[in-house]
Parts: structure tokens; C-alpha cells; sequence
């Protein structure tokens, strides 16, 4: 179900699942990448809600949240603890995509008691814009979009995918994804990922164009005891590739942590 939390005197939407949250389960927290929802996650939400405590936001500016947008990881890092401790979560998974991993990594280390564990998905110290795509999104937005759509996932998952990748986005303000990206441009926290203190998980198809294995396996060097998931065949939307895999490998870390 979707629930709106007022923060700050904004709608903030996310998805919750029914019955509210048990305290005997863990709780996961999905957030989105650059000019998502958190329908990103219906393949991860629907298939983990009978297990987990699960919420999944939509960030200010997109879906049902009220914008705006926002340029910078940190800005958006602090919607998500207010919204955390608007709906009274204490100490979620939290798990983000791309410009979702960005958030997840930086809410680690400015705020690591606060998530008992950080879950990167196709993420990175860094994570750099060709400046391109950036004047694209102003002089012509569809095409930025069908390349993004089709770079998203593997190449053979590009017909099953493409097109609903690309309906996505082309319902997104060009200027919120633009300010997504260029968030995403300016992260650099390659000084302070050693600083994440909490267990962390760090997924990556194997066929990643735009955030490529390398970038997860820095990370995976550079956390203090991160595991690293490469997923076979998946591109950049690894958890809509594959979710099996994705689910499998989020579950069996979910599990190994404490009570």
C-alpha cells in the first residue's frame, strides 16, 4: 500500500507493506536511482513482503512525492532519515540503485547507527556523468532517455526491458532527471567509504555499461567486510534482469545478519 508521510510540510510517498511492521522482522528499505519510483522494486517488494518489515520511497519529486527534486546525494540522504524517523524505523536495511546506492553509501557514513546494514546496488566512490547526457537532458530529453534505456540492462535483456525502461523515464520531469545525474556527477566519497562502519552488501551485474564491475568491486575492497554479488547476465537494472538471483543474494545476507 502507499503511505504519505508529511515532512517538512512535503508529501513524501513509499510503499509499505500491509498490516504495518512487526517488530520481530527485519526491516528493508528500497531506495530508487535517477529518475525512478519505487515500482523499481515491485519484483524485490511483492516476493520479500511475507518475510521482511518493507518499505520503498519515492524520492521528493518523483511518483507521488512532491517536489522538487533535488542535485546533490547528501540533500536527498536527509529526506530519507527524516521520512525514516517519520514512519518511526529504527535502524532499517537500506537498500538503493545507482543514484539510490549513492544515498545508501553516503547515509552510511554520515549516519551508519542509524541503518543496521547498507546493500550498494550498481554504485560507487564515484559515479561520473559524460557531460553530454547532461545537455541532452536540456536540448533533447527522448533521445538521452532511449540511450539510458537501452545502456540499462544486458544486451539480451534489451527487448524484454528497453521500452518499459523508456516509458519510465519519459514520464519524469527532464529537469528532475537532470538534477538526479547530476548528483550523481558530483559524488565523490572515495576519502570516506572506508569510514562505513556497518555490514554491507554490494551487488552488480556482471554486464553493467554504466556503472561497470570495477566500481562495485572498489567498494567491496574498501568496506570493511562487504561482500560482493556480481550477478551473470545483467546489466545496470540488475533486480528487474534477474530478480531471483538479486532476491537470493539480498535474502541470504538479510538472514546472516544478527537479530
Amino acid at each position: 500500500m502507499i503511505h504519505v508521510e508529511q515532512i517538512n510540510g512535503r508529501k513524501l510517498a513509499c510503499w509499505v507493506n500491509n498490516g504495518g511492521f512487526s517488530p520481530d522482522r527485519k526491516t528493508l528499505f528500497f531506495i530508487h536511482g535517477s529518475g525512478g519510483t519505487h515500482a523499481d522494486w515491485i519484483l524485490q517488494y511483492t516476493r520479500l513482503k511475507n518475510n521482511f518489515n518493507v518499505a520503498a520511497v519515492d524520492l521528493p519529486g518523483h511518483g507521488q512525492s512532491a517536489g522538487p527534486g533535488e542535485q546533490d546525494v547528501a540533500a536527498y540522504a536527509s529526506w530519507v532519515k527524516k521520512l525514516l524517523e517519520g514512519l518511526g524505523i529504527a535502524r532499517p536495511l537500506l537498500i538503493g540503485h545507482s543514484l539510490g546506492a549513492a544515498i545508501c553509501l553516503h547515509f552510511a557514513i554520515r549516519h551508519g547507527d542509524a541503518a543496521a546494514a547498507v546493500v550498494p546496488v550498481g554504485g560507487g566512490v564515484r559515479m561520473p556523468v559524460n557531460p553530454a547526457i547532461l545537455e541532452g537532458l536540456k536540448q533533447d530529453p527522448a533521445a538521452i532517455i532511449g540511450l539510458a534505456a537501452k545502456f540499462s540492462v544486458a544486451k539480451a535483456n534489451r527487448e524484454r526491458l528497453s521500452g518499459l525502461i523508456t516509458e519510465n523515464l519519459s514520464r519524469v520531469d527532464p529537469l528532475i532527471l537532470h538534477g538526479d545525474f547530476t548528483a550523481c556527477d558530483k559524488l565523490d566519497i572515495t576519502g570516506a567509504v572506508a569510514g562505513i562502519g556497518i555490514p554491507a552488501l554490494v551487488i552488480c551485474g556482471t554486464e553493467d555499461k554504466m556503472m561497470p564491475p570495477a566500481f562495485s568491486e572498489y567498494l567491496g575492497k574498501h568496506i570493511t567486510g562487504a561482500r560482493l554479488a556480481l550477478i551473470a547476465g545483467a546489466g545496470h537494472c540488475v533486480m528487474w534482469e534477474n530478480p531471483e538471483a538479486f532476491n537470493a543474494a539480498l535474502t541470504d545476507f538479510v538472514n546472516s545478519l544478527p537479530d
